[in-house]
């Protein structure tokens, strides 16, 4: 009887134990699943909540930040120089921008009163650009062993020949006469030579020529003289005429040497020069000064009294002078294919004559640059 009370309390005890095994079993799987992981996320941080708190500063917007402080620190200052005359005339503008922080770069002009003041320093590198006669750059091309090239046209001719009478009306009519001019031993003479040799005129027996130091020398035959006949650049050309009424224009070099040229070239007088080594290191200033360059050229070519006043400012020529001369000093900004062409013809005429005159040699294609 003993022996069954156990196995009956045995049993009872053993299911007891099961169904307290189960029920346990069943509420922890009950609690396992009342929280999903979705649940999790929602209930401890919202995505909303999530992003409110990154507003402050983002990756992307300090990321922002600094490129825009690298951009501006980037900025440089390019040392420009140039000469009194027009090829100067058409940075003006462009330097103007510089001074109230509007333009890509920095840029400080200086203005000489004679190339050999400034071509030192051109092939050192000390005026990373410049405005400089056409053939003078080819000078330097070959003394320095390619330490410039040149980036573009910036004054094509600003020759002319003037009278006081009323005798020349073709380059023909120079036979026989006396011409003063400047320019001994440089463009010149040679642009001179040329155009009477194209015209059948022996420089040395056709006609005299007697070259002065300086243009006033010039100004002062014109003035002392009813039939006095001369060749000058501009700005002088306008500086005689304003001071004398007598002077006035007999024929444009340029226009003449276009007529006569067999290889069709013009006459380059100014170009833009950069520092090789410059270029290389900072080839995008280099492209944003030549883009700005020549929204500076259109500029001056549009609003002549403007530039004028920048041009004074900048102690290039008085306000009056250049109002009138501007419009008759061929200033452009030829790039490119076309600037190479046009220089490369013209130092061709001028080579044939005097080899010196372009450095003993024609220059190779890596004297022009091309974007």
């Amino acid at each position: 009887m003993r022996k069954k009370l156990c196995m009956l309390a045995c049993t009872i005890l053993l299911g007891v134990t099961t169904l307290a095994g189960c029920s346990k079993a069943k509420e922890t799987t009950s609690k396992e699943t009342t929280v999903t992981p979705t649940e999790t996320v929602t209930q401890e941080v919202t995505p909303t909540e999530e992003v409110k708190p990154t507003e402050e500063a983002t990756p992307t917007q300090e990321a922002s930040e600094e490129s825009a402080l690298e951009q501006v620190a980037e900025k440089i200052t390019i040392p420009i120089a140039g000469l009194k005359g027009p090829t100067s005339m058409g940075l003006v503008s462009m330097v103007d921008l510089s001074a109230q922080g509007m333009t890509a770069n920095n840029y400080e002009l200086t203005v000489a009163g004679a190339a050999d003041e400034i071509t030192a320093g051109i092939i050192k590198g000390e005026y990373p650009i410049a405005a400089i006669p056409c053939n003078l750059a080819s000078v330097l091309y070959a003394k320095s062993n390619g330490a410039i090239k040149v980036a573009g046209i910036n004054t094509l001719g600003v020759l002319y020949i003037v009278e006081t009478g009323d005798s020349i009306h073709s380059v023909e009519d120079l036979k026989g006469k006396t011409i003063y001019s400047t320019g001994k031993g440089t463009t010149p003479e040679y642009t001179l030579n040329y155009l009477l040799k194209s015209h059948g005129l022996d420089p040395e027996k056709d006609v005299t020529i007697e070259y002065k130091t300086e243009a006033t020398e010039v100004a002062a035959i014109l003035s002392q003289s009813d039939d006095a006949i001369a060749m000058l650049p501009q700005p002088y050309v306008t500086t005689v005429m304003m001071n004398n009424d007598k002077v006035h224009v007999a024929l444009d070099i340029t226009k003449e040497w276009e007529a006569a040229s067999k290889n069709d070239s013009t006459v380059v007088t100014g170009v833009v020069v950069v520092n090789t080594k410059f270029l290389e290191e900072n080839k995008d200033a280099v492209d944003d000064l030549l883009k700005e360059y020549e929204q500076s050229v259109n500029y001056a070519n549009a609003e002549v009294e403007a530039t004028a006043e920048l041009v004074e400012k900048y102690g290039i020529i008085k306000k009056g002078v250049a109002m009138k001369a501007i419009p008759n000093c061929n200033i452009v900004m030829l790039q490119g294919d076309e600037m190479k062409k046009k220089v490369s013809a013209y130092l061709q005429v001028l080579f044939d004559q005097e080899p010196n005159s372009v450095g003993g040699s024609m220059p190779d294609d890596n004297f022009y640059y091309i974007p």
